[in-house]
């Protein structure tokens, strides 16, 4: 069974930080492309970061450069993503997903929560 299981979301005050794990297992974890992706309140789903099979290959959205940080450790088939300098605008629920590159297949996990307080 292919799963994805998030975890390290809170509550936290402006300026914190947090660090999210996702947890693979049922599949080629080396294989995937991994991203996080989130979704507020009332938005669409974005992506945030997503990183290469080797690791070597790294985006942010612009709107976290500089802040988060995104690794992948293919021995433990986890991805984490370390977000420091959190604002309000970052609240939203956070999704791990594993793509395999031109196939078109990909899997989600159940996503956890990030508030931030002002």
């Amino acid at each position: 069974e292919v799963q994805l299981v998030e975890s390290g979301g809170g509550l936290v005050q402006a300026g914190g930080s947090l660090r999210l794990s996702c947890a693979a297992s049922g599949f080629t974890f080396d294989d995937y492309v991994i991203g996080w992706f989130r979704q507020a309140p009332g938005k669409e789903r974005e992506g945030v970061s997503c990183i290469s099979t080797s690791g070597l290959g790294i985006n942010y959205a612009d709107s976290v450069k500089g802040r988060f940080s995104i690794s992948r450790d293919n021995a433990k088939k986890e991805i984490d993503l370390q977000m420091n300098s959190l604002k309000p605008e970052d609240t939203a629920v956070y999704y791990c997903n594993a793509a395999l590159p031109g196939r078109g297949q990909q899997y989600w996990g159940q996503g956890t929560r990030v508030s931030v307080s002002s």
